[in-house]
């Protein structure tokens, strides 16, 4: 008899892969990339219009080459635009709250006892899973709605390995699932295209009735088309090579994980797990030169190694080693 989960899978990482650690660029690209570093990197740049334009150590450590290179792809490698693109979120992160605690756990735990939304898992490319299940909707559309949602975004950024940029949303109708107002959508939308390009992998759409298919046809055309074409609705996420059984939930997606939302179980897991791998995300970036354009792959590697085995089938060569004494709470507590 399979046992239930309550908490967040551990996080797998990558082994050595010179492609996903390097990405080859063309003599152009790679001259667009260092003009905007350059833009960044100096010692004299303030964040144009602030009263504090000096970077914190947590923007300069989100400014990596991967991030970069993020906004370039998404700017079509205009590197003026994409220099104006990250500052505007830069802006905009100090404004929704990301650094000045308004933005906390604390703040978005109304949302999130029902279990609406729950990273679990990830797929056979190592990208975490983020549910949503709107027919658990707890709360009435206020700003907290979107912050919980942004929140949760992060969160799956916190749990991705070395090489893995992008998260995949599993969204589930059923249960006469409430989909948001076209307004909200429309809010929520141009915070992932103008904040969080290249982020999504795939969103994967099941028991779309009738009411939320014309919502959808609403909302679509404003979503930009290298985004439209990694919706799926109603795919067979298994059988079509997205998720493996043992990486996704029983019920509704026809894995092998019979996962079970516990509010006191989960939430305190999910949080401990992230502020942890934040912390050395940190502490490792600090150790490389605490500086602009740092590599995502180094910032996410070269912890302390351990005697640990946690071994996830279904991903790509998945092994990852920790020092017991230093193996996330979360992850331990799954292990024993």
């Amino acid at each position: 008899m399979n046992m239930s989960d309550f908490i967040p899978l551990p996080v797998p990482t990558i082994p050595e892969n010179d492609e996903l650690k390097d990405i080859k660029l063309s003599d152009e690209q790679e001259e667009k990339r260092n003009d905007v570093l350059a833009h960044f990197d100096k010692d004299d740049y303030r964040l144009p219009g602030e009263e504090k334009g000096e970077l914190m150590d947590e923007e300069k450590m989100w400014l990596s080459d991967d991030c970069i290179l993020r906004y370039l792809r998404a700017s079509k490698w205009d590197a003026s635009n994409a220099k104006q693109r990250l500052e505007d979120t830069l802006k905009w992160r100090r404004e929704y709250g990301f650094y000045d605690g308004t933005l906390s756990p604390e703040h978005v735990e109304p949302e999130a006892v029902t279990g609406k939304e729950v990273l679990f898992g990830f797929d056979t490319k190592g990208r975490p899973g983020f549910y949503m299940i709107p027919s658990r909707q707890n709360t009435t559309e206020t700003p907290r709605q979107l912050q919980y949602a942004v929140w949760m975004m992060e969160r799956c950024i916190d749990l991705m390995g070395p090489g893995v940029e992008s998260l995949d949303l599993l969204i589930n109708f059923a249960d006469r699932g409430k989909n948001p107002s076209l307004s909200t959508a429309r809010t929520m939308l141009h915070i992932i295209q103008a904040h969080y390009p290249e982020r999504l992998g795939l969103a994967l759409i099941i028991n779309v009735p009738m009411l939320v298919n014309a919502f959808f046809k609403l909302i679509m055309p404003f979503v930009d088309p290298v985004t439209r074409a990694k919706v799926k609705f109603n795919p067979r996420v298994v059988d079509d090579g997205f998720f493996s059984k043992d990486q996704l939930m029983k019920e509704w997606w026809d894995g092998d994980r019979d996962f079970v939302y516990d509010h006191a179980k989960y939430w305190p897991a999910l949080v401990t797990m992230s502020d942890e791998r934040r912390r050395r995300q940190l502490q490792r970036w600090r150790e490389l030169g605490a500086k602009v354009g740092l590599k995502e792959w180094d910032m996410k590697t070269g912890w302390t190694p351990s005697t640990a085995n946690v071994t996830t089938s279904g991903l790509i060569s998945i092994s990852e080693k920790r020092d017991p004494a230093d193996i996330e709470p979360a992850v331990e507590a799954q292990l024993l």
